[in-house]
């Protein structure tokens, strides 16, 4: 039997006709050895490995195949493969070798979607469904298409010690957590999710990994960088000494979920703890490297950047890293100070006025290099240029939800009224909208940080998120302290479990996302449309108006304080269409979704605006105003 000369990626355990291939970047061990285990650590068979130049050393063993167990022999010790597809029992057992091309995919017409028709929906596998499994997910991927959503963005699965986490201490970044099931089971997901329409975007982890499994400094002091200080672990060495194959590691990373698992995208973690000041940085060779592996396939990368850098989604040519969105944390620190009233820690530079949310809706980020008073420096570049789906906004994602006392959701902080008409801005936005698992039906069940450690490092983690909640005054008032839950503990994670009856229990909250998707997905003026411009009615309501290509324009009225008697009408922004009127198309006060009914919004004495609420309006025919008499003052 031939030994194989190519490889589909540069390390790891490539099972091939005939055998296995090995391939790992050792290069502070000056032998490596692969063994072949009874998957209990213990060596059946030890064949020595290749070297070659640059540290690599490299093999063939006919007698190994899919399933085969084993770990890699350094001069130190013994090792699961760094770049391991599969830990069946956990970071510090056995590698398993997979075919990658073994599945049976049927999704070879699946092109993706456009960025235009993206909403996407964030869920956390473990807590999801009961179950917290792929195979449990994936029952649930019909009712996520019906309700309209088109992109699932997955948190970290690359593999973490324990039984549940959130995913980014992640220590194995090819290797999908053991907890979740079988890598075989991840690519059933994915081909069901293309069946129905749905794109599956995968979060990873590409500035540190975790501490509880990581072996990657058995292999080479050079993984890791000490010209940076990383706020999880130790900085990532991307443009040090010997980084190239520290670069080759993780930009195959990309390639690999995208190739071999037909992901549709990747959200890159708090990007601006990837450091690399080489002349190329690493996330444009990321990019480039994951177009060139989706191929036809349109492809959704979107980052996490806390320092609002407009660069990441400028194309290469244009000085940017060539994504294609980034997240807004503005947008939501805006929403949670109208929507709940309090002003502390991140939310110090925030107000919650109308004139953010226009400003957020014409430019996505408010701060584009502005003095920011909490930080106490500017923030953000220049991003002016931007288009609206550029930004991916939200009312909720998994930080933010379990950065409150009791990792609870907007709708039991804030007014029905307010969580509904906040509802109606996040998905009426140009932009991209995200909702975070149960945000649809008002879930009742909380999400807080867990992770499943043991003895000083349980200690540390539990201290260390007491620590970062403190920064919030309301938190760390004496009477609260002993409401913090201990990530560790079972009952913290077992009580994030959503329930997925909710979704009858709380019809009229899941409607109202039913419809407005529905409004979204069929009004091509709010999702292309040719122009956005807006206006402040008054501190806390504004109107945005969505100029159509066609001259089918929508007007959204949003009225976050009480009610509203606008009047003379002097805003342009108002005017309807010629010889048209104003007709509501879809309102936040519907009786189907709680509320109070919807009147005209245009009368012959003015704009009667209700509080609390936000309605769509839409061309009509009709051109006469009711006739209104108003007693009370605005």
């Amino acid at each position: 039997m031939s030994i194989p000369t190519t490889r589909i990626l540069p390390i790891g355990a490539e099972a091939q006709p005939g055998g296995v291939h090995f391939r790992v970047w050792a290069p502070d061990s000056p032998t490596v050895s692969v063994e072949l285990t009874n998957g209990r650590g213990e060596a059946q068979r030890t064949v020595p490995l290749s070297a070659e130049a640059g540290g690599y050393f490299f093999g063939w063993v006919e007698e190994a195949t899919a399933g085969t167990r084993y770990r890699y022999r350094l001069a130190s010790g013994s090792f699961p493969d760094p770049a391991s597809r599969f830990q069946p029992d956990g970071p510090h057992g056995d590698s398993e070798v997979v075919d990658g091309r073994s599945f049976g995919w049927t999704d070879g017409a699946w092109r993706g979607r456009e960025a235009r028709e993206a909403v996407i929906y964030e869920l956390h596998l473990g807590t999801f469904t009961p179950e917290g499994t792929w195979r449990s997910a994936t029952a649930q991927l019909p009712e996520l298409a019906r309700l309209g959503i088109t992109a699932i963005e997955i948190m970290p699965v690359a593999e973490f010690p324990g039984r549940f986490g959130w995913g980014y201490d992640g220590v194995y970044p090819f290797a999908p957590c053991r907890a979740y099931g079988r890598p075989e089971d991840a690519r059933a997901f994915v081909d069901r999710a293309h069946s129905l329409g749905l794109m599956v975007v995968l979060d990873v982890v590409y500035n540190h990994l975790g501490p509880d499994g990581n072996f990657l400094r058995s292999y080479s002091n050079d993984y890791f960088s000490s010209r940076y200080t990383c706020e999880w672990g130790e900085a990532l060495n991307f443009d040090g000494p010997n980084s190239g194959p520290v670069r080759e590691f993780f930009v195959s990373n990309a390639r690999y979920w995208i190739e071999e698992y037909h992901l549709d995208g990747l959200r890159l973690d708090a990007t601006q703890q990837i450091f690399d000041a080489s002349p190329k940085h690493v996330l444009i060779e990321i990019a480039r490297t994951a177009r060139q592996a989706g191929g036809e396939r349109t492809l959704l990368l979107v980052a996490e950047n806390e320092s609002q850098d407009g660069r990441l989604v400028r194309s290469p040519e244009r000085g940017g890293y060539g994504l294609d969105a980034v997240w807004n944390d503005d947008f939501h620190h805006s929403a949670m100070v109208a929507a709940v009233g309090r002003i502390e820690t991140y939310y110090t530079d925030h107000r919650g006025l109308a004139q953010e949310f226009v400003s957020a809706f014409k430019y996505g980020y408010l701060y584009q290099g502005q003095w920011y008073q909490w930080q106490q420096k500017r923030r953000g570049r220049p991003a002016l240029d931007l288009p609206p789906r550029s930004f991916v906004v939200y009312l909720q994602n998994h930080d933010q939800v379990a950065n409150s006392l009791r990792g609870l959701r907007l709708h039991q902080q804030t007014s029905p009224g307010d969580f509904r008409a906040l509802t109606a801005v996040l998905l009426l936005t140009p932009g991209i909208p995200m909702l975070f698992q149960g945000q649809e039906f008002a879930a009742s069940t909380p999400f807080l940080y867990f992770a499943d450690h043991s003895g000083e490092l349980r200690k540390r983690v539990r201290s260390g998120r007491e620590g970062f909640l403190a920064q919030f005054r309301t938190i760390a008032c004496p009477e609260n302290r002993e409401l913090l839950q201990d990530p560790s503990a079972e009952a913290t994670f077992s009580q994030c479990k959503l329930d997925l009856a909710e979704r009858e229990t709380h019809r009229p909250a899941y409607r109202m996302h039913e419809d407005l998707l529905r409004v979204r997905r069929e009004n091509a003026a709010i999702t292309d449309a040719a122009r956005i411009d807006g206006a402040m009615l008054r501190d806390d309501a504004f109107v945005i108006r969505y100029f159509s290509k066609n001259g089918d324009d929508r007007l959204l009225v949003v009225n976050l304080g009480t009610d509203l008697f606008y009047a003379p009408v002097s805003e342009p922004l108002l005017a309807p269409l010629e010889d048209r009127g104003w007709s509501v198309c879809w309102s936040s006060e519907s009786p189907d979704y709680g509320g109070a009914g919807t009147p005209p919004l245009e009368t012959t004495a003015g704009w009667v605006i209700p509080g609390r609420a936000a309605v769509l309006l839409a061309p009509d025919e009709n051109c006469e105003l009711p006739s209104v008499r108003l007693t009370e003052k605005n």
